[in-house]
């Protein structure tokens, strides 16, 4: 809900979720096996956390802002999947006992059936990746819709300080019926099942049952959304940012927390940079700090509040047969999450303050 790029906010994201991403693995091997633990599975957790890591700063950087999430799970899953195949610890840790390692089994799957359940996967990151190009968006712009809201267009100003001058605010519903990533995402469904030899009735029924799986969080980011506008518009999001500004440069310790928050209370990453993506940035710009920087803290603070989201929560007691046991399950995470956003706050604060040449933007 900010006019600010998204490829360099995710810019700004792909330079400090890499190095969470490295802690991450060597904390839970702490936090299930303690230090022994750590100690037999020290390589694996570096290869799974540099592998990860590695890829999200690459692609966050030069890519664009719609893979990460996809190509650095792929590489990392790869990576540590080639790497066990060489290396195993000593013993393995199990909830039952400490167990030695078996041989592994030979798998009874051929390259070509491997090749094509990984062959999806791979489609989606060629269509999005075409679709993030600029030439191609800009071909596929002819089928963009533009709707000017007459009783709401260019009649809100927004004033100062928020801007140096009186500025009318535009209300245009817009709406990219193939440039948006979404379409590409449609395409590289449709292709995989063809590939995948599914009858239509079949990849029908398939779409159906992930409405339906998707439908309370689809209806949520729509009432967030409306929310977010309506915040704006009515210059909510404005007045608060002006509040928020009283924090000085104590600010962006504190911009981490409010995705945190957002989260907490939506269940959804996206609905909290919706929520708080526009007072982050106006904040910001009060303070004379880089908005994107903000913004970005926003998503990543909004990243170590999912695991304790009460739908996360929720859902993954009901994955495991751990129904009744929600409480318990947040009180253990609520401790984790809160280390992550601290670190994450006086990361930002670095950047904002100390090391200010991190804030450098790449330009497709």
């Amino acid at each position: 809900m900010s006019n600010l790029d998204p490829f360099h906010i995710r810019q700004i994201a792909g330079r400090q979720l890499p190095i969470l991403a490295i802690i991450v693995p060597f904390w839970l091997m702490v936090m299930i096996d303690g230090w022994r633990g750590l100690k037999q599975t020290f390589p694996v957790a570096l290869v799974a956390g540099g592998s990860f890591a590695l890829t999200l700063f690459l692609t966050s950087n030069f890519i664009g802002p719609e893979l990460p999430d996809i190509t650095v799970s792929l590489v990392s899953l790869i990576a540590l999947a080639a790497f066990l195949k060489k290396w195993q610890p000593k013993e393995i840790f199990t909830f039952e006992g400490i167990k030695q390692p078996s041989r592994q089994a030979t798998s009874d799957y051929t390259i070509g059936q491997v090749i094509r359940v990984w062959a999806p996967f791979a489609i989606l990151t060629v269509c999005v990746s075409v679709w993030t190009l600029k030439d191609v968006k800009a071909a596929l712009s002819f089928a963009t819709i533009q709707v000017e809201w007459s009783a709401l267009h260019n009649l809100v100003l927004k004033a100062a300080p928020i801007v140096n001058e009186p500025t009318p605010y535009a209300a245009i519903f817009k709406i990219d019926l193939l440039s948006a990533v979404g379409t590409s995402i449609l395409l590289a469904a449709i292709i995989s099942a063809i590939l995948l030899k599914m009858k239509p009735a079949q990849a029908v029924e398939t779409f159906v049952e992930t409405l339906k799986e998707l439908k309370l969080s689809i209806l949520t980011i729509g009432l967030v959304l409306a929310f977010a506008f309506v915040a704006n518009y009515s210059g909510l999001s404005s007045t608060l940012a002006l509040v928020l500004a009283a924090t000085s440069v104590t600010f962006p310790f504190f911009s981490p927390f409010l995705g945190w928050l957002g989260v907490f209370l939506t269940g959804s990453d996206t609905s909290a940079n919706a929520l708080f993506g526009s007072l982050q940035a106006n904040t910001a710009t009060q303070l004379n700090i880089a908005p994107e920087l903000t913004v970005a803290a926003n998503a990543i603070g909004g990243v170590t509040g999912k695991m304790i989201s009460p739908q996360s929560i929720a859902i993954a007691c009901a994955a495991v047969g751990l129904e009744g046991k929600e409480s318990d399950l947040f009180r253990f995470t609520i401790k984790h999450s809160l280390i992550f956003c601290t670190f994450l706050g006086l990361l930002t604060v670095l950047q904002a303050y100390i090391l200010p040449w991190t804030m450098i933007f790449f330009h497709k």
